[in-house]
């Protein structure tokens, strides 16, 4: 018996045919029929992705353009799955990139960066505006050049984006800070003393976060007094930071974080001095693992999820198709949410590593089953 290729009975399985005329066709003198229809299947297949220019999918042939992205906090891992988003909108459109900037929130070494990704002449360019002056000039130096800008992750101040960026992608951080207040004031069972723990103060991809977070409990009726606490740009300082202060302050009942390092030594401390059997409630943000596992240990109240990934997979497409259609598609101002994670939804954090959340490097798809959580 005549042995069939995989890729032949694959092919010929998408024509649908039944039984009989199957059958026909992998016999005897059909079976040259069904090589060459086959042949022609695959043939039809692998060109399906790719346009006859030389493009990616149907697009036309470009230039393989290079975007650069300024950072504030270049190793901190909250930005590992940006990476991979960056890394495989480039695969998906034939691109490159470029990561830089500082690695402790040092704005004159982004500034640098950024004059440098200019005078390179990079295709395009996004840039976390973390101060509301530095970066207007460098922004405009950038633009009068052809080079398209947007800003990902922060945007300036309130009411001042701090450059003429084309368009914002991340999260609405004020807006983000009076949710996470809103929902600390809803678990505090009488007013109390509060603090919020911040890694740089000043830095606006995440002072908005604290000061949105004053305004919603100061609002709620339910804060004694506030503090505001520095834990410094690096994660071990700020567990060290943290830990220390909740030890000398047993009189305080309700704890935020709006960074990501310090949302992970605020669980830490909560677990390591029992917090949660003293009455304590306390939140913050981002995915870190030690973070997720203290929510699901029942010793942090919640995390904010505000899709990383995305910060680095829509740049990139908004830059490539701002280059296609020589700026006629703009970039659009984009918020990437704000999602509560508690110990009632943490579980498929814990459960599935993906580049997605930055706890794996493989690609994979993850498949969902089951209702998908929506307002009644």
């Amino acid at each position: 018996m005549t042995k069939i290729r995989p890729e032949v009975e694959e092919a010929l399985d998408t024509l649908n045919l039944n039984g009989a005329t199957r059958r026909r066709l992998l016999t005897g003198a059909g079976l040259a029929s069904a090589g060459l229809a086959a042949s022609a299947l695959l043939s039809g297949c692998a060109n399906a992705g790719s346009s006859g220019s030389g493009g990616v999918g149907d697009f036309p042939s470009t230039p393989k353009w290079r975007f650069v992205f300024v950072n504030h906090v270049t190793t901190n891992p909250f930005f590992q799955p940006t990476q991979y988003g960056i890394q495989d909108a480039c695969t998906l459109l034939n691109c490159t990139s470029q990561w830089t900037g500082s690695k402790t929130s040092i704005v004159p070494e982004m500034v640098n960066a950024l004059n440098t990704a200019v005078s390179g002449k990079a295709d395009g360019i996004a840039v976390s505006v973390v101060d509301t002056k530095a970066f207007k000039d460098p922004v405009n130096k950038a633009l009068d050049a052809g080079i398209p800008v947007v800003s990902y992750n922060a945007d300036g101040a309130v009411g001042n984006p701090g450059s003429s960026r084309l368009a914002y992608i991340g999260q609405d951080l004020f807006v983000s800070g009076q949710q996470v207040g809103m929902k600390l004031a809803s678990l505090m069972t009488a007013p109390a003393d509060v603090v919020g723990f911040i890694a740089t103060p000043g830095s606006l991809n995440i002072q908005p976060r604290i000061d949105g977070a004053k305004d919603a409990l100061q609002k709620s009726g339910k804060m004694k007094s506030f503090k505001s606490v520095a834990t410094g740009a690096e994660t071990p300082q700020e567990i060290s930071t943290i830990d220390a202060f909740v030890q000398a302050h047993s009189n305080v009942k309700a704890y935020f974080s709006v960074d990501g390092g310090s949302t992970e030594g605020l669980g830490d401390a909560m677990t390591k001095h029992k917090l949660k059997s003293k009455g304590v409630v306390a939140g913050g943000f981002d995915l870190e693992p030690k973070t997720l596992a203290a929510i699901k240990a029942g010793n942090l109240d919640f995390t904010v999820d505000q899709q990383p990934y995305l910060q680095g997979f829509l740049p990139v497409l908004y830059l490539y198709m701002y280059k296609l259609s020589g700026g006629l598609v703009a970039p659009s101002e984009t918020n990437t949410g704000l999602k509560f994670v508690t110990k009632d939804t943490v579980d498929p954090y814990e459960s599935t590593k993906t580049r997605y959340e930055g706890t794996s490097e493989k690609q994979q798809y993850v498949k969902k089953s089951g209702p998908i959580a929506h307002a009644s």
